[in-house]
């Protein structure tokens, strides 16, 4: 693996419809944002900031020892958020920039090292991301599992909620019938950029494809940004979405031995 000179941003809202606050929740006596922040001071990154409109998160951030940056309140996603912190910090177009998501706590700083390398390696590519082999076939079938399908170098072809690649051919139907499934690849939502590409695309009208899926992810594609995709070389454990996450995610650290 490339080492990476790159930047971390932490893009952390308030708000938000299944858990509001959630990311100031407490998981094993630490907010869920502060998990985060730790992870990524873990990995190579020149720094990590957290970027927020919410000046509850700007407190509890300062409190445990994160840089966190003020950013307006209008912004749609993310996305749109580092943007912003790269533009506040003067980043050259091209700055290796990973978004980590704030209601991740589990993301281990080895993805983070390993997603930012891959733009190193693929001098052509504007992003790239990671993803994890689908084991079951409830995960497959389910919306709330976003699936990516790459060619034959690693390059992103398609990201959807649907089961992709699709098996409604008679063989693969058999197959699915006897518990196989195809060969399918579930997406991990740790992105890195090229300071301009983020720039470009935070300032770029959603498309219809993005429209249709509900992912930013496939404005970049239609925009006709090249996004590397990567096998995650570390486990991730579950995201925060409700307050029934905090538990699972609490059995993940446990089971890692990570929680005292």
């Amino acid at each position: 693996m490339s080492v990476a000179r790159f930047r971390v941003v932490i893009p952390a809202r308030y708000a938000a419809s299944r858990f509001p606050g959630k990311l100031l929740a407490d998981l094993a006596g630490r907010p869920v944002l502060e998990h985060v922040w730790r992870n990524a001071r873990k990995s190579r990154a020149l720094e990590v900031l957290i970027a927020t409109d919410d000046e509850r998160i700007m407190t509890a951030a300062r409190g445990f020892g994160a840089e966190a940056v003020l950013t307006s309140a209008r912004h749609r996603s993310g996305t749109e958020r580092a943007a912003e912190v790269a533009d506040l910090r003067g980043w050259p177009d091209d700055e290796l920039v990973v978004n980590c998501q704030g209601d991740a706590p589990l993301v281990p700083a080895a993805s983070i090292d390993q997603v930012a390398s891959l733009l190193v390696e693929h001098a052509g590519a504007a992003m790239a991301t990671l993803c994890t082999r689908i084991r079951r076939l409830e995960d497959y079938r389910s919306p709330h599992v976003v699936k990516v399908v790459s060619d034959a170098h690693g390059r992103a072809l398609y990201f959807s909620r649907a089961p992709i690649p699709a098996a409604g051919h008679a063989g693969a139907a058999a197959a699915m019938e006897q518990g196989e499934l195809p060969v399918s690849a579930r997406h991990i939502g740790l992105y890195a950029y090229r300071a301009g590409a983020l720039r470009a695309l935070a300032v770029s009208p959603p498309c219809y494809l993005e429209q249709c899926e509900n992912l930013e992810q496939l404005r970049a594609m239609w925009m006709g940004f090249e996004i590397r995709v990567d096998q995650a070389i570390e486990a991730h454990g579950p995201d925060i979405d409700t307050p029934e996450d905090l538990q699972r995610a609490l059995e993940f650290m446990r089971a890692a031995g990570a929680a005292s």
